[in-house]
């Protein structure tokens, strides 16, 4: 187990090592470790070593001028200028909420970014200023679309956080595939075979080998088939793609660069890296703050209190996992895969960090 506060620290001085001005460092940091400690393992301090390879690719910048190329009161779209996107996202974040106290809501579309970490750090940004917060972004082409074997989309994930006044706020997060490329990973770290339904061959068939992908296969969207409707998973991802992307200019589709450095991006770009969405609605827009949180806590009550089926104990508010994974991790630190931290190690010694 390791301390949050130890990988807190490591990490901020990765983040230094590279160039980031303090100030982004130890907001890149936080959105990172904040994935490990809600249990998102593969979006934490594991993909570390990933962002310093894309930065020595210079493919990511750490002084960007990040800056507001076009805008209404409400809306903005915002130029990354390549930088980390766990720094870009949160930036583009408060836009869209100074705009929501302007005018009730804030729509923020953001290209030439970079991986965001987890989509559910930005959506809870919302949550203190009483507002609902969502945040997407779409990514590295590794999702076929129904009846396809081309690696169209990327997971493509959604967040929703909405206030509350007693009981913990709902916090949805999720990729828009059958699973996150992430989850695969670990599976491979750890010689595993993955669920059926994550996966397709290169032809289409169903595989559980969790190291397809190197051999030419491709992720399924929420649903795996079309049978079990994997056709609304592929809409999801669309329309995270179009709303993060062909809204903002920001590469969509099979452009988008991937996040391994060892992959060049596509020689003939339709955009600019990598793009986000990200959205604060104003409670009191709509009705006094109040008023909606009271019924928010009977929402999530009422829905707990559910009768469940044989064998099941509880059913779970969308972010109950999440927190309470926090509580945990918080006391008793955080677990690595050795392979994680060995990785972690000869990243420290490459800087002169301890780890």
């Amino acid at each position: 187990m390791y301390i949050y506060r130890h990988l807190f620290d490591f990490t901020q001085e990765i983040f230094l090592a590279i160039g980031c001005p303090p100030k982004d460092a130890k907001l890149a940091a936080e959105v990172l470790l904040e994935a490990d400690l809600r249990g998102v393992d593969s979006h934490g301090v594991a993909r570390l070593s990933g962002y310093v390879r894309l930065w020595e690719a210079g493919r990511i910048n750490s002084t960007p001028n990040m800056r507001i190329v076009h805008e209404t009161p409400s809306t903005a779209t915002v130029d990354g200028d390549g930088g980390l996107g766990l720094v870009i996202a949160p930036k583009a974040m408060d836009i869209a909420i100074e705009k929501a106290e302007k005018v009730g809501t804030g729509w923020v579309s953001v290209r030439n970014s970079n991986h965001f970490g987890i989509a559910g750090y930005h959506a809870m940004e919302a949550l203190s200023s009483d507002m609902i917060g969502m945040a997407m972004t779409n990514a590295s082409p590794l999702v076929a679309p129904t009846h396809s074997v081309e690696r169209m989309l990327g997971t493509n994930p959604i967040a929703v956080a909405v206030p509350t006044k007693k009981q913990p706020p709902f916090v949805a997060d999720f990729a828009t595939a059958s699973a996150a490329n992430g989850k695969l990973e670990i599976l491979q770290r750890k010689n595993k075979k993955a669920p059926v339904g994550w996966i397709q061959t290169a032809e289409g068939d169903d595989t559980d080998n969790a190291n397809e992908l190197k051999d030419g296969g491709a992720l399924l969207p929420l649903g795996s088939d079309l049978t079990h409707g994997s056709h609304k998973g592929y809409a999801l991802a669309a329309i995270v793609d179009i709303f993060s992307a062909v809204l903002s200019g920001a590469n969509y589709g099979p452009w988008v660069p991937p996040f391994v450095s060892f992959l060049n991006p596509p020689a003939d770009p339709v955009g600019k890296g990598i793009g986000h969405f990200l959205g604060a609605m104003r409670i009191d827009a709509f009705r006094p703050a109040d008023e909606f949180k009271e019924h928010m806590d009977r929402w999530i009550e009422t829905f707990r209190a559910a009768k469940t089926k044989k064998g099941e104990k509880a059913v779970l508010i969308p972010g109950d996992p999440e927190r309470e994974m926090t509580d945990i991790r918080l006391k008793e630190g955080i677990p690595l895969l050795d392979p994680v931290a060995e990785d972690l190690e000869k990243l420290g010694k490459k800087f002169g960090i301890k780890f």
